[in-house]
């Protein structure tokens, strides 16, 4: 059984999926604290008074996309799950001990939703002066005249964390690790905004160092159609546009394992329906079901490969490290060469990894709409991930 007190730097990382994947992060977290993990965020100051800084099971660095990004930024300012929850309303019966006065303010749909509204000579130039590089049939005529890019701008999330949230707008001022993660639009990259020593690129992923904390949630929030790409003005003054996070991979963990940490804990809501006698099929329920059955099962498959192809590396290297056992060869070329194999497939095989999801039972986690902020609503996904949480610890050492 893995002994996690072990564990020298433990990583969380949430996904995303709206404020049900929200709620659901924030049931995983309170299942986690439960067990005695302890999580550690704030300024500089704030993070070096904490008695807890140096337990066993603290956590220290935060990764998250979407919805993930937003709850890691909360805990990275250093809020309690409690305070999340009261500031959510979502305390009825979560709360089992009495919590200071909320931090924050609980966020409203106003906050969530600001209308993206394009001036007028702008729609102007978009629907009759540009000309288009697209052409065809009925596709064509919907490309061409629906330029709008997005209903919503995640502006007014912006202000929401940096006015009621963040105790600081920069990263290198927490005293934690936070990495929000988002997508480049005008690219096919990945974007990890973050305490980062320098600016780096490869032709996957962008580690960017200078955006403000809020902006880059706002980026890694802002899923279209629902939100237009957000802008963030780069070292030159010049706006990159990006949008939601979860757009290239899923999952990020692999930040987590690349700033160092050999224990990665992570949280997604994504949870296709399976089939129940009292639900029925869902193509009694129309259109817009399927379609979110479509995206969930495309998303669930991304994550599984992801997962599998991470095991798969780690059974060949210990297949040949076996090999050279059971054979009586030499155990320094035995290590040589998983080495090199770790090496090319870029795998630490100290990192272990714990995935927390909801069970195919979990059909609510399904049919809740992704932006209610409902707390009775909010308050049964919360108990979701709490048990989800706890069902997938009980196979470790905590």
């Amino acid at each position: 059984m893995l002994k996690l007190k072990n564990k020298k730097k433990i990583a969380l990382v949430l996904s995303g999926g709206g404020v049900k994947a929200a709620a659901f992060h924030i049931g995983v977290c309170l299942a986690l604290q439960e067990k005695g993990f302890k999580f550690i965020g704030g300024t500089h100051e704030r993070v070096e008074e904490s008695p807890h800084l140096h337990d066993p099971l603290a956590i220290k660095t935060y990764v998250g996309s979407s919805a993930g990004a937003f709850i890691s930024s909360i805990l990275a300012s250093g809020h309690s799950i409690e305070n999340i929850i009261e500031s959510f309303q979502m305390g009825a019966g979560l709360i089992k001990k009495p919590v200071r006065k909320t931090k924050f303010k609980a966020m409203s749909y106003f906050d969530m939703f600001s209308l993206n509204a394009p001036s007028f000579g702008g729609m102007y130039n978009y629907l009759f002066k540009n000309k288009s590089l697209i052409t065809g049939g009925i596709e064509t005529i919907l490309k061409n005249k629906l330029k709008l890019d997005g209903i919503f701008t995640a502006r007014g999330i912006e202000k929401y964390m940096r006015k009621y949230v963040l105790p600081t707008n920069s990263f290198s001022e927490l005293g934690v690790e936070f990495f929000a993660i988002a997508t480049h639009l005008n690219h096919s990259r990945k974007a990890v905004f973050g305490p980062l020593p320098t600016q780096t690129k490869d032709p996957e992923v962008s580690y960017i160092n200078y955006a403000p904390i809020s902006d880059a949630v706002a980026a890694s929030i802002s899923l279209p159609p629902v939100f237009t790409p957000y802008p963030i003005k780069d070292l030159t003054g010049d706006p990159i546009y990006y949008f939601d996070g979860e757009i290239r991979d899923t999952l990020s963990t692999h930040v987590a394992s690349d700033v160092g940490a050999d224990l990665v804990i992570s949280s997604y809501s994504i949870q296709p329906y399976h089939y129940t006698p009292e639900v029925g099929s869902l193509s009694n329920f129309g259109l817009p079901i399927i379609i979110n059955q479509a995206l969930y099962q495309v998303v669930e498959q991304k994550i599984i490969k992801s997962i599998q192809a991470r095991e798969n590396v780690r059974s060949m290297i210990n297949t040949v490290a076996g090999y050279f056992k059971e054979n009586g060869l030499p155990p320094e070329h035995a290590e040589r060469l998983v080495e090199i194999l770790a090496k090319k497939a870029n795998f630490r095989r100290e990192v272990d990894y714990i995935y927390i999801h909801p069970q195919s039972q979990n059909y609510e986690m399904f049919f809740v709409d992704h932006f209610s902020l409902n707390p009775e609503i909010l308050s049964r996904i919360v108990k979701i991930g709490f048990k989800s949480a706890i069902n997938a610890l009980r196979k470790y050492d905590v």
